[in-house]
């Protein structure tokens, strides 16, 4: 669309469709929204020639994370990010053009569906007319959701509404919903329809799947992996927690969806494989001053750490996989090592206590400042130069030389007072013949 005088500012008919859970949320003819940028496959067949017209089928996108496959029987000229009129039962939808050509057929057999399933058809591409009607459906999805929360609970369901949305021309709408257990919503259907005058339909979605559609910050400070590039969801255990040896506590494995953390399934593999590496923990192992108990182990970093006590952390020793399975093999031939550490191996012991760490006065201030001029740099080279040259010495030189500067530094004194002028005692001056003395008689 060309932009001509003072229509620069004004914004064309496919820029101003709103897509995602926020109507602010701007859809573009080239690109998305963040909020949709997981549902877009890179289409890597787009530079073939002739690829639009491969195929008659084109994966269209509405609100997220709902897409479809539909028939492009009019042989229309579509790119991604056009909008388009889709059939609907009843009436029509609308939505975003999201991959065309020959990936789509790669894209409906990961959904796994059949091609010879009679696909619904794209109309046209969206009129002004349309669009009007699609903003006006648009507008009541907040208002209808927070109503039907407050009908579901008059009813007494166990459910929560989480989304609602309408279709393209206003005919029908989609009310997503949560339940733990199986809910009974006919009731509920039948007021939905009379209250609002449309065809209703009810989703049940997941807790994981409805944070995806909220959004929001995890505790690694990333935005949520489910609302930004994670479509399929797997059932996560606490056995995965225990393979990456995670403390098990439900308020920092649980996520904002009250399910233990999707990230928990992403190293558990590696971990796995380094466990297989590592001794078993219930082994103990013997040497002839102490006997061993597995205590805790960096799997990564295959390190074992050992005990001499089953319940504490006494006489500990740190050492690595290979070396664990050496003592092991030892005690099967009936050997015990005289020690734990491999020959000639120091026994470093790190201290547990904060205080003997460092320093605990290490952040007060020094309050004596050295007032003196600082020197310039050039001199403070020399002095260094100076000090490096020369030679290091022994206490008893060290000590005569501190002698001999203290007897120069007397030979000083003694020479400054010799050359001091001599002067009569105060006691023995005569006083000049014209001085007349204040307390005598004149």
């Amino acid at each position: 669309m060309e932009r001509k005088g003072n229509d620069i500012n004004q914004k064309p008919m496919d820029r101003e469709f709103a897509n995602g859970n926020n109507s602010n949320i701007q859809l573009c003819a080239c690109s998305c929204n963040p909020h949709t940028d997981k549902l877009n496959s890179y289409d890597w067949l787009a530079d073939l020639p002739d690829n639009a017209d491969a195929d008659e089928m084109v994966e269209v996108m509405f609100k997220p994370p709902r897409k479809g496959y539909y028939l492009n029987s009019n042989h229309l000229d579509l790119a991604k990010g056009d909008i388009v009129a889709v059939e609907a039962n009843p009436g029509h939808d609308i939505g975003t053009v999201t991959m065309t050509g020959r990936l789509v057929a790669l894209q409906m057999k990961k959904a796994n569906l059949k091609p010879n399933v009679e696909f619904k058809r794209i109309y046209r591409k969206a009129r002004n007319v349309d669009m009007d009607k699609y903003r006006e459906s648009k507008a009541h999805e907040h208002d209808t959701m927070i109503e039907s929360r407050q009908i579901a609970k008059d009813l007494g369901l166990e459910m929560k509404i989480g989304d609602v949305e309408y279709q393209g021309d206003g005919n029908k709408a989609i009310f997503y919903y949560i339940a733990d257990e199986r809910v009974d919503f006919r009731q509920l259907i039948k007021v939905l329809a009379e209250r609002f005058r449309v065809r209703i339909e009810m989703k049940q979605i997941g807790a994981r799947q409805e944070a995806g559609r909220i959004g929001g910050i995890g505790p690694c400070g990333r935005e949520l992996c489910c609302s930004t590039w994670m479509t399929n969801f797997v059932s996560v255990s606490t056995s995965a927690a225990r393979f990456q040896d995670v403390s098990l506590n439900p308020q920092k494995l649980a996520g904002q969806c009250a399910k233990l953390k999707c990230c928990l399934n992403y190293e558990v593999d590696q971990y796995v494989e380094s466990l297989k590496q590592l001794p078993s923990k219930e082994i103990t192992l013997y040497t002839q001053d102490n006997e061993y108990h597995f205590f805790k182990a960096d799997i990564l970093a295959h390190t074992i750490t050992y005990s001499t006590d089953k319940h504490l952390l006494a006489n500990e020793r740190t050492i690595t996989a290979h070396r664990a399975f050496e003592v092991i093999e030892m005690n099967r031939q009936g050997l015990k090592p005289m020690a734990l550490t491999e020959d000639g191996e120091p026994v470093v012991v790190e201290s547990k206590d904060l205080l003997d760490q460092d320093m605990i006065t290490r952040f007060d201030r020094n309050k004596k400042r050295n007032k003196k001029s600082v020197k310039p740099a050039r001199h403070d080279a020399e002095s260094k130069q100076q000090s490096s040259a020369k030679p290091a010495q022994t206490p008893p030189q060290q000590a005569n030389q501190a002698r001999k500067q203290q007897m120069d530094h007397k030979a000083q004194n003694n020479s400054r007072e010799n050359r001091k002028p001599h002067s009569k005692p105060r006691g023995n001056r005569q006083r000049p013949n014209n001085v007349r003395n204040s307390t005598g008689n004149n």
